[in-house]
């Protein structure tokens, strides 16, 4: 079976940057091909968003090239995606529709589905008594099977699956919270990577952790989080791989992952991921997308590090560029490559240089068996820096949280050993 053709329009105002080559590429992802497009520089119509001669062409160019949809770069209302499809005998749907079927290809765990889900039925919400109406009307390419429900039959339908997705997301929430708080107690500071969708998130927690989570060069592949711990120069913290941005990600689907995002929101550092092999204008528009949202969903005095990643597929001149260009906006400026391993411990440094509450302990403690427990015990929650054995005492020197390292020093009291020197680091 072959690919579903489809046509990408956009409609922007004066002055605005075309989005079509992402709007290309989130069709790609799911699995569609693009056989044509259509673009508009003007104010939107209320009947079709683009004018009515842009309509003809559009049209022309379905039946020219066979397309079976036509996907929209804007915000279609019900009664414009209507009327487009009976224009084209196609169906028609809007950049939002497709983050969706994107979304839903790469959901694997429940929460990630449930999420989905929800802002599906949010949307659908603010469109169900509109669109019941016109498909009474008469069937048209995307409006088939509605006809039959009374509209407030159809909108109270939506509006209980909604509540009851809701309680669920609620229960997971607590639990997130619940175990937020376990590991905030064990002294854990937290970081989260986050940055535009395919900017090379899922290679620097691969590079930074030794795992090996999905990699893929399509957009979304990271709905869920996934965490494991990192030494930081020094500095031991979990690291948090979140969902990607996208330039005018709906704020119903910011919404709708408020549970994965608030990973971020509590994070003690956030890692923005930057691509510096693009467009130099692309990588300030995307960086600034990202910063835009991680305002929008409540970061705030959170330090930050940027990754300038991709460095191998750029030249030191673009790679100074890209620098220059996001200096005004972003701070903490790494360049590197996440695939080559390309200044990682830079990375690191500057992270561990951004993490605040630790200390360095230098500790004396008995040589016997309950010494030696507590250091592995260490080992687990924070970096053991160095250690020496002597006759009958460990000399060691510890970095850890403060919160961890109060826990240290009432056990180093019980077992006996003395505290050398606490510095803050």
């Amino acid at each position: 079976m072959g690919k579903l053709k489809v046509v990408l329009v956009e409609r922007r105002l004066p002055g605005e940057k075309s989005l079509l080559h992402e709007l290309k590429i989130l069709a790609e992802t799911v699995g569609y091909e693009v056989v044509g497009y259509l673009s508009q520089v003007r104010y939107p119509s209320s009947k079709y968003q683009i004018g009515s001669g842009k309509v003809e062409d559009l049209a022309k160019i379905v039946k020219e090239t066979g397309a079976e949809r036509v996907i929209f770069e804007n915000e279609l209302k019900p009664v414009q995606a209507y009327n487009l499809a009976k224009k084209t005998g196609v169906e028609v749907i809007d950049k939002f529709q497709l983050i969706l079927e994107v979304f839903s290809n790469h959901a694997s765990t429940r929460e990630a589905k449930l999420q989905i889900e929800l802002a599906k039925l949010k949307y659908e919400l603010t469109r169900a008594k509109e669109k019941v109406r016109l498909a009474k009307l008469g069937e048209q390419p995307g409006f088939h099977g509605l006809g039959k429900y009374e509209a407030d039959v159809y909108y109270e339908a939506i509006r209980r699956r909604i509540s009851n997705i809701e309680k669920e997301l609620q229960k997971i929430r607590v639990e997130r919270r619940i175990k937020r708080a376990l590991r905030a107690d064990l002294g854990f500071p937290t970081v989260s990577l986050c940055g535009y969708t395919a900017a090379g998130k899922s290679t620097l927690f691969n590079t930074l952790t030794g795992e090996n989570v999905k990699i893929s060069n399509s957009v979304f592949t990271t709905l869920s989080t996934k965490i494991s711990a990192v030494d930081f120069d020094g500095k031991k913290a979990l690291l948090i791989d979140t969902v990607g941005f996208i330039d005018g990600l709906p704020l119903t689907l910011i919404e709708a992952f408020k549970s994965t995002l608030e990973e971020t929101i509590y994070s003690n550092l956030i890692i923005v991921v930057v691509d510096c092999s693009e467009d130099v204008e692309e990588v300030k528009r995307k960086t600034k997308c990202c910063l835009d949202v991680l305002k929008e969903i409540g970061v705030i005095g959170t330090p930050i590090v940027t990754a300038l990643n991709k460095i191998d597929l750029a030249n030191s001149i673009r790679v100074k560029e890209a620098a220059k260009s996001i200096s005004s906006i972003a701070s903490n400026i790494v360049p590197i490559s996440a695939l080559r391993k390309i200044n990682i411990e830079s990375l690191k440094e500057a992270v561990a240089k951004n993490l605040r509450n630790f200390v360095q302990l230098s500790l004396q403690l008995p040589l016997n068996s309950e010494s030696l427990s507590l250091l592995s015990k260490i080992r687990r929650f924070s970096t053991v820096v160095n250690q020496d054995f002597h006759e009958n005492i460990i000399l060691v020197d510890v970095k850890s949280t403060e919160h961890f390292a109060d826990k240290i020093l009432g056990k180093v009291e019980d077992l006996g050993g003395r505290v050398i020197e606490v510095i803050k680091v």
